[in-house]
């Protein structure tokens, strides 16, 4: 009897940490072998589930800011409504509520069962060696290529993320067609930190995953600020965002207890391109910043 996608899928031979991590031939081999089947083992898995997950879609997001954003596609004028529900933390760093704290439970279900479902997922090797996590987007080998949470992945940049990182940085415009995305896990008996860095993006955006009462302690976020060569220390709270410029320094100081869940989002023009720091910031038309580019996805993820 011949096995079906997903049953194949969970036969392969899953190439070492360290030949991933060295992007060795055989693992880049072993992805481009396995692309077209590894997705269609993920549909088979999320039809197969459908049942047992809970519904991953614009249900999720926190109201106010649903809302708010909604209003705004219909009506650009609108987007004072979103610009009141962004809060600076520090220079060109914003926080949000993006998802519902009650309702992440939803989306938690959905990723442990993804852990648990046995198909091959490339870790994001990049973030240093972190044990946990996924790559997101389609441009990446080994993405989570499930279908309702493509949609959901989308939808995010598409619809929430790009309209305010356009509204909040004025020099976003035109270097926000492609994307990128990976989840992260930091955990004390694993991977604890993160050096001070800034990222390939011109947009990014970090979400926090963890549960209302899934504590955790350390794991602060600190954002430099160039004007004053200080660091302003952060603590994600559920279901809150941070947007920022992909130039602005930051660093993760070490969990010590407990675990923080969190996705990674990125925006970028074509071939990795993000404007100039003397990019102009003055605000276009709103009518330009709440539509969504025609920009053809291009096949180059930073790692």
């Amino acid at each position: 009897m011949s096995l079906n996608s997903l049953q194949q899928a969970r036969g392969l031979k899953l190439p070492s940490r360290e030949a991933m991590l060295q992007r060795s031939p055989s693992a880049q081999m072993f992805w481009d072998k396995n692309r077209q089947l590894l997705k269609q083992a993920w549909q088979e898995w999320e039809t197969s589930e459908q049942d047992r997950l809970l519904p991953i879609d614009d249900s999720l997001i926190d109201s106010a800011l649903r809302d708010a954003i909604t209003e705004s596609w219909k009506d650009p004028l609108q987007e004072t409504k979103v610009a009141n529900l962004m809060h600076e933390i520090a220079p060109d760093v914003f926080q949000f509520q993006l998802f519902d704290p009650e309702r992440l439970a939803g989306l938690r279900h959905y990723l442990d069962a993804v852990a648990d479902a046995e198909i091959p997922l490339r870790p994001p090797y990049g973030i240093v060696l972190n044990r946990g996590g996924a790559m997101l987007d389609a441009r990446s080998e080994g993405y989570l290529a499930a279908p309702k949470f493509q949609d959901l992945y989308q939808e995010l940049l598409d619809t929430y993320m790009r309209p305010i990182a356009r509204l909040l940085f004025p020099e976003t415009m035109g270097y926000d067609g492609q994307t990128f995305g990976f989840s992260i896990q930091y955990r004390a008996d694993t991977d604890t930190s993160l050096r001070l860095h800034t990222d390939a993006s011109t947009v990014t955006l970090n979400v926090n995953l963890n549960l209302p009462g899934e504590a955790f302690t350390g794991s602060e976020v600190d954002f430099y600020d160039s004007m004053t060569g200080k660091m302003n220390r952060y603590v994600f709270a559920p279901g809150v965002a941070v947007i920022h410029r992909g130039n602005v320094a930051h660093a993760a100081h070490p969990i010590t207890s407990g675990k923080r869940t969190n996705f990674v989002l990125w925006l970028y023009g074509k071939h990795g391109q993000t404007p100039s720091h003397h990019a102009p910031q003055q605000l276009t038309d709103a009518h330009l910043r709440w539509t969504t580019p025609d920009q053809t996805p291009d096949s180059m993820a930073p790692f």
